[in-house]
């Protein structure tokens, strides 16, 4: 009788209990969507984006579609640049459909890490985009992503959240005219706004994916707190950064003043090791040292380990 209720038991586990995550070894293809902050030709930090680095660890294929200037969805905030929906999505879609990709779902695993030009100049911080517009349909934009994939039969997510990006010289208290925004502006405002901005937007996105996780049946989906490790590698620079330069969060390698005239006057750290000093590159995207780090628990999570950084929801 113990038998056949431990056996009974055991057949239920299997049949109506699925475990959260991927498994080790199972993810073969990873897949990312973004911006510049994931765009693995027109890198923000001018080095190795962190998909090349992720893939490698993780020793998977990596497919990128993820383009500079993106933002989720040019009819709610617009930018001359390829959204995710319009044209990174449809790209995707059409390379599978004559078979320059062939993904198998169980063995793919699909990333977006978007926001920074959604949220800011030209956009929801600036009032540029459509009046309508709010930061709900920014991030409602993003939850559409993982249904268009899951209905296309995608089985695997991971949801990368914003950074602080009030820590980035572009939207800090202490800012100065630069390539971004070379115009007079409140910067105290702007870090502020900016600061709710990102939290409000990783709140909803995390309150949105848990309400969509139950209709993903068959899914797994991981919530990776970009946010949290940035914020660590801001407090604690020693842990991440590894540079021959003294370690620097609130600077970057690569920075321009934009003068009155309408030139740039920049000052470059032309050493390739003092740059890993840096958490930041220019005024809003990351080095390629916090790129590695970004690799290094993304290779954890898509690989099926556990990452300090990462939640799987399913």
């Amino acid at each position: 009788m113990k038998a056949f209720f431990a056996a009974a038991a055991l057949l239920v586990t299997s049949q109506g209990v699925r475990a959260l995550g991927v498994g080790v070894g199972q993810i073969k293809h990873l897949v990312t969507f973004g911006d510049s902050y994931t765009d693995v030709v027109l890198t923000g930090d001018q080095g190795t984006a962190w998909p090349v680095y992720a893939a490698d660890y993780a020793h998977v294929a990596l497919s990128p579609f993820a383009r500079a200037g993106a933002t989720c969805n040019n009819n709610l905030t617009f930018r001359p640049f390829p959204p995710v929906f319009g044209s990174q999505l449809p790209t995707y879609f059409d390379e599978v459909k004559n078979g320059t990709l062939h993904l198998p779902p169980e063995e793919t695993i699909y990333t977006l890490w978007l926001g920074t030009n959604d949220l800011g100049v030209s956009a929801l911080l600036t009032g540029s985009d459509a009046p309508s517009v709010s930061l709900v349909d920014v991030m409602e934009c993003q939850m559409d992503w993982v249904k268009t994939l899951y209905a296309s039969g995608a089985r695997n997510f991971i949801f990368q959240n914003m950074i602080p990006l009030e820590l980035t010289i572009l939207y800090n208290v202490n800012s100065y005219p630069n390539r971004y925004w070379a115009f007079e502006r409140n910067t105290t405002e702007w870090s502020i706004f900016m600061t709710e901005l990102t939290r409000s937007g990783n709140k909803l996105s995390e309150l949105m994916l848990q309400a969509l996780v139950p209709t993903l049946h068959g899914a797994h989906l991981a919530i990776f707190d970009s946010h949290s490790l940035f914020q660590d590698m801001f407090d604690h620079p020693a842990d991440y950064l590894n540079g021959t330069a003294p370690l620097n969060v609130t600077g970057c390698w690569d920075s321009c003043l934009a003068l009155p005239n309408g030139t740039l006057e920049c000052d470059i750290v032309q050493d390739p090791a003092a740059r890993d000093s840096f958490l930041f590159a220019d005024e809003l995207h990351p080095s390629e040292q916090a790129d590695r780090i970004v690799a290094r628990e993304m290779a954890l999570t898509l690989g099926g380990k556990k990452s300090k950084w990462a939640t799987w929801l399913s």
